[in-house]
């Protein structure tokens, strides 16, 4: 292709409507916030360090083994003759103004009962694990349910936005048309500034859906992590008359699985295990201490008369033993632990049963909005199609001339209103079903 054709097909693209935006899908905007949301990151994180926390306290549950090593350079100035030095517990017959000390040693410990707190230790960071994957799960059902709830709202407000418009072009014709009647002397310059008036209110329910379009976009962006400044549009949702016809679920049975099955219930349900497992490893705090240990250990010197070969086999020694602690006072440290792990049960037996109540609250209102917003759409369809045959015989009156302009505008300003509740319960039905359905799974 030459310059002259490459300019030529150049120009005619940029001329040509950009169709090719990508919009998303309600299922898009959900997969792409699970695998960006920073929040649901945070709580990946989260678990990761628990699970950091769970190894550490299994490990806790081996021996110790340490290797040490010390070297001296010491400097006497004025040696006495006939005098010895002691050098880990052996007298050195030489004696040198410099001299060179190294010792080695390798230490081995191992707990061997505590009254079970190193296991119970391992249980509480096994159910810290558990919890912090719950809560992740809890973080994406919460980011996946606002999605839906402001993907519909955003689809409710961009039809509501085309009636909003459909009533505004109806306005402004009517103001031209009330324009040209002031002209020939056939209406008031009063009725005229009612209609301009009309007018200016239709432009600000104009503005004032696209103000809210634009806003739950944003929240929308903000939940996936999206930063781009270019427009934002999703594929809309298709939300016919039997979405919002639909039988709607018990509230009974939806509040039965929801507190079968919400990760939230099953957090709380491992705080009040770790409440449990605290309490009696703060229990176990009056209880002894059972350890064992071993040694092993030699060193050199520089005044000895063996080589260094001789001299680790000669200072080689082992030793083990044993050691007992048995608390007898312990500044109340026990029952205040103990205390505190039953005070943390009782909290968590309290948010529970607080949870329980919000749930049953947040789930009545969906249902009852449901209820409310599916009757609503019956009648609304209904006063809709009343509305449309109004309206349909006000303007074959009105071009008999047997209906003046405002009666024409009063008919489709009701028919509009009326198109306008439809749309509302519409939308309103579908999404409260939609997240009773969601508390469902």
């Amino acid at each position: 292709m030459n310059i002259k054709n490459y300019l030529l097909a150049a120009l005619i693209v940029s001329a040509l409507p950009v169709s090719a935006q990508k919009k998303w899908t309600m299922q898009e905007c959900i997969d792409y916030a699970m695998a960006n949301n920073i929040s649901l990151k945070k709580s990946g994180l989260q678990r990761l360090s628990s699970n950091e926390d769970l190894q550490s306290s299994k490990a806790q549950l081996l021996p110790s083994l340490n290797f040490s090593t010390n070297h001296n350079l010491n400097y006497r100035p004025w040696p006495t003759a006939g005098m010895s030095t002691v050098v880990d517990g052996m007298a050195m017959s030489s004696v040198d103004k410099v001299y060179y000390n190294g010792s080695y040693s390798l230490n081995g410990n191992w707990t061997v009962w505590n009254g079970n707190r190193n296991h119970n230790q391992v249980k509480l960071n096994e159910l810290s694990v558990a919890q912090h994957a719950v809560d992740s799960t809890t973080t994406a059902r919460s980011i996946e349910e606002q999605i839906a709830q402001l993907y519909v709202q955003i689809a409710y407000t961009e039809e509501n936005i085309k009636v909003q418009k459909a009533t505004l072009d109806f306005a402004k014709t009517n103001e031209n048309r009330g324009k040209d009647m002031v002209e020939v002397g056939k209406m008031s310059k009063a009725d005229l500034m009612q209609l301009t008036a009309q007018r200016a209110q239709d432009e600000y329910n104009v503005v004032s859906a696209e103000s809210q379009a634009r806003n739950y976009k944003r929240q929308l962006k903000q939940l996936l992590q999206i930063t781009s400044t270019e427009p934002f549009e999703i594929s809309g949702l298709e939300a016919t008359d039997a979405m919002a016809l639909a039988q709607i679920p018990s509230l009974q049975r939806v509040y039965e699985k929801a507190l079968a099955n919400r990760p939230e219930f099953k957090s709380l349900q491992l705080q009040i295990e770790s409440s449990e497992v605290s309490k009696k490893i703060a229990n176990a705090q009056s209880l002894p201490t059972v350890g064992v240990n071993a040694s092993a250990g030699t060193s050199t010197s520089s005044m000895s008369d063996l080589g260094v070969g001789n001299q680790v086999k000669q200072n080689f020694s082992m030793g083990a033993g044993v050691n007992v602690s048995v608390p007898i006072v312990d500044q109340r440290q026990k029952k205040t632990a103990v205390n505190k792990a039953e005070i943390s049960r009782q909290q968590a037996l309290l948010d529970l049963q607080d949870k329980q109540t919000s749930l049953y609250s947040t789930l009545e209102n969906y249902w009852i909005q449901a209820e409310n917003n599916q009757q609503q759409y019956k009648a609304a369809k209904v006063s809709t199609e009343s509305a449309q045959t109004s309206y349909d015989l006000l303007s074959e009156q009105f071009r008999l001339g047997l209906k003046n302009i405002v009666e024409l505008q009063d008919g489709k300003s009701r028919l509009l209103s009326a198109q306008q509740s439809e749309l509302q319960s519409k939308y309103m039905t579908i999404l409260n079903i939609k997240m009773l359905e969601f508390y469902q799974r």
